[in-house]
């Protein structure tokens, strides 16, 4: 009798349940043998050891331990590795696609609802909300109610800047087609052509800052990337533009949006920051055009088992030998988020 495929869960306790509910382990085990009381955050040990030795497949997600060259050592067995959540960048050793592992990731199903609050936010930016409900909230009897004052809100007829045609960014541009906006794309590795078919016009970054009404960041933490919106782009932005951030604090130059958004000139609504968190009393929070949320976006409460359903969808994919949705390229480690 064949040996079934045996696979090994290596997720953080917080995240199982509701990434992994019941009846999806139950359709993960009839396709491998796996123990759903037993996930790894630590490869360190007899019992670790023990499931490693056995593995086929790895089923990751957050809290996931590095897959290195010692835990490749402990799973000769190991043909897969498939995780749970969004970017394998900082678990994946590049040594594991030289053993001929096969990687993927659920970024796909973890960018809808990222893209989901983006637009969510594009709208409420554009509607100046959140500065609009703090005067609301702090409006003095027989003071104008300049809350009340919509001149120059709406996305309606906005220009929308989107930086970085990633997973997240694609959504973001489909979305938009919904809407009756102009939409601007800046990526250095998407022709004119393809923005086109995204529904976008292929600009320069200082193009995309001059023209924007506002501006939603979706490019990878790299080095290249680093404070790419700086004091100087941020200064090209119209007056009463919007800044939103998904994607990575870095992206942005924290002291030369605080200024920016301090003199009242634009706002921003970020739910990622450089520092993350933000330091206690740091001027961001306290502003009343700005947004910061705690890491959000992504897959939370309900929207988890999105990202089980995808996982064990893929190891039915790997062992049926069709292709995976979710594959990481080696050469993509360099640059995704």
């Amino acid at each position: 009798m064949p040996r079934r495929p045996v696979a090994v869960f290596a997720i953080a306790p917080w995240a199982f349940g509701g990434v992994f509910p019941a009846d999806l382990v139950t359709r993960l085990q009839e396709l491998v043998d796996i123990d759903p009381a037993t996930t790894f955050t630590s490869f360190e040990g007899a019992a670790a050891a023990a499931a490693l030795a056995e593995a086929d497949i790895l089923v990751t997600g957050w809290g996931a331990p590095r897959i290195d060259a010692g835990v490749l050592a402990a799973a000769p067995r190991l043909r897969a590795i498939v995780h749970a959540a969004g970017t394998v960048k900082a678990g994946v050793d590049p040594l594991v696609f030289e053993r001929g592992v096969v990687v993927s990731s659920a970024a796909e199903a973890n960018a809808v609802p990222v893209a989901d609050y983006t637009m969510a936010m594009l709208v409420l930016g554009a509607k100046q909300v959140f500065s609009r409900a703090r005067g609301y909230a702090a409006a003095v009897e027989g003071a104008p109610r300049e809350w009340l004052r919509g001149e120059g809100t709406g996305l309606h007829d906005c220009t929308v800047g989107v930086i970085g045609a990633s997973r997240i960014g694609r959504l973001v541009l489909r979305r938009l087609q919904s809407f009756e906006v102009e939409v601007l794309l800046y990526d250095p590795y998407v022709t004119a052509a393809e923005a086109a078919r995204l529904g976008a016009e292929q600009v320069s970054m200082d193009d995309l800052c001059r023209r924007s009404d506002l501006v939603t960041v979706h490019a990878p933490a790299l080095p290249e990337t680093r404070h790419m919106l700086d004091g100087r782009r941020l200064d090209l932005l119209p007056d009463g533009a919007v800044v939103i951030n998904t994607a990575r604090g870095s992206l942005i130059d924290t002291e030369a949006l605080t200024r920016s958004c301090a003199g009242g000139r634009i706002s921003a609504i970020l739910d990622v920051t450089d520092p993350e968190p933000l330091p206690p009393g740091h001027p961001l929070f306290s502003l009343p055009n700005v947004l910061v949320t705690p890491h959000l976006a992504g897959a939370q409460g309900r929207e988890l088992r999105r990202l089980g359903e995808f996982a064990v969808a893929e190891v039915g994919r790997f062992l049926s030998g069709k292709p995976l949705l979710g594959q990481v390229e080696p050469e993509q480690l360099s640059y995704i988020a």
